[in-house]
């Protein structure tokens, strides 16, 4: 038995029309070609920086710049 948890997402207009095609195209849900997604690009996103992360050439911040 899985765990479903109802949580809203905003998309850009756009964004669901593609995954609404999509859908449609492989015969699943919006739900299941997002988690497919997901799935799929979730290593690549955790290469993402953080928003704290330093980023060449912007200044460093430290706790003394406060």
């Amino acid at each position: 038995m899985s765990d479903k948890r109802k949580q809203s997402l905003y998309f850009p207009k756009r964004y669901l029309e593609e995954i609404r095609a999509e859908s449609l195209r492989q015969d699943r849900s919006m739900s299941w070609v997002v988690q497919k997604a997901w799935e799929i690009a979730r290593e690549t996103v955790k290469e993402f920086p953080a928003a704290n992360d330093f980023i060449p050439g912007e200044p460093a911040t430290t706790e003394e710049d406060d």
